[in-house]
């Protein structure tokens, strides 16, 4: 097992990232205030691992009230989340109840934020199950519900008291749903660590074929660059940006597709190609360049063009409501080479529409979502 910190002004709470977590109820104990959690999970993601986790935690004399959600990025809204406020309720579950969130990023966005709110704030505990939220969603503190015109517009802050990474979930998670999760550590190597984007270019298909040494310190370097930008800027007023790399494009295809159509780390893949793409256009980052990131997406197997079905002026209004527009400006992340990024306000809309233009028309992927984990 390894283990780092997220180290923030207030306090600090570690990540645990190895093999056979799911049993270890008793790194789980400093963090609990009473012996009784509530587990907040999916229909896909129970029968897999929910009786394995709560046995771990009867061992440890803790009981658990169960709460399981549809899966998918489109019940990751008001009426599902209002279900857990529901359970609840219904169990008498106290402000002192930790909540356990044991699923993807739809699961642990949603837990997140009805931890926030629930009384005020309870204690909360991450346990992700997918790649892309071991090495991403679960870190931070960032919790949220969509909204029909735009990703992840209602939410709050609210940071773990845990995070507890089992890899040996990803063993039974989809392919679809792995190469999702290399697109967001890719873009930590693109936004900051060129000598990881080094190593990833070495040992892609290490990572492709789940080998879990490898999966481990691709986890646990992704998780230390994201600790230490959260660590210096927990809300975002600064470095925190970096990590929206292709972000701003990718909600726009997540909600201009309709949620659930593209998972979110194909839609950042195809995103961070058009973040280099108006790179190039705007003389920042040559065009090698701009070909190096795109033959590292496409090794990946993840998407290099948006769809088809969007044009230019669909994206621009989507994202004239993302959370980053600041004074009436879309601030987009932008490269000035591999491991060099740095967040723009001033890229005309022109340049921005004839980056999109240049980038779309894929098709792939054009069959419903994956689940948010096996």
């Amino acid at each position: 097992m390894e283990t780092l910190n997220v180290q923030l002004a207030e306090r600090t709470y570690p990540i645990h990232i190895g093999q056979g977590l799911l049993e270890r109820a008793d790194l789980m104990t400093f963090a609990l205030r009473q012996r009784r959690v509530a587990v907040v999970t999916n229909d896909v993601v129970a029968p897999l691992y929910l009786r394995r986790f709560t046995d771990s935690l009867d061992a440890a004399g803790i009981t658990s009230v169960k709460i399981i959600l549809p899966d998918g990025e489109g019940n990751k809204n008001w009426q599902t989340l209002n279900r857990i406020f529901d359970e609840l309720l219904t169990q008498h579950c106290e402000r002192s109840t930790a909540l356990v969130a044991l699923g993807g990023g739809v699961t642990g966005d949603m837990a997140g934020f009805a931890a926030a709110c629930y009384q005020r704030g309870m204690p909360f505990i991450q346990v992700p199950t997918t790649l892309l939220a071991q090495v991403d969603s679960s870190v931070g503190g960032k919790t949220a519900i969509n909204h029909p015109r735009g990703k992840n517009m209602i939410g709050a802050f609210y940071q773990p008291s845990l995070v507890l990474a089992d890899t040996d979930t990803l063993k039974t998670l989809p392919d679809r749903e792995l190469r999702s999760g290399l697109a967001e550590i890719v873009k930590y190597g693109l936004i900051r660590d060129l000598p990881f984007l080094e190593w990833l270019e070495a040992h892609l298909e290490r990572l492709l074929r789940r080998e879990p040494d490898a999966l481990e310190y691709a986890i646990y370097r992704s998780c230390s660059n994201k600790a230490e930008i959260v660590g210096a800027d927990e809300r975002e007023t600064g470095e925190r940006a970096l990590l929206n790399l292709g972000h701003t494009f990718a909600h726009a295809i997540e909600t201009g597709a309709g949620y659930g159509v593209w998972l979110h780390g194909e839609a950042v893949s195809a995103g961070c190609l058009m973040a280099a793409e108006l790179s190039c256009r705007m003389g920042l980052m040559s065009a090698d360049d701009a070909q190096r990131i795109e033959a590292l997406f496409s090794r990946a197997g993840t998407p290099v063009l948006g769809p088809k079905e969007l044009p230019p002026e669909r994206y621009l209004d989507l994202m004239r409501n993302d959370k980053k527009v600041e004074n009436g400006k879309i601030r987009l992340v932008l490269l000035k080479k591999p491991g060099d990024a740095f967040v723009c306000d001033y890229a005309p809309p022109s340049e921005i529409a004839q980056a999109i233009a240049s980038r779309t028309g894929g098709a792939f992927p054009a069959v419903p979502e994956a689940p948010d984990s096996r």
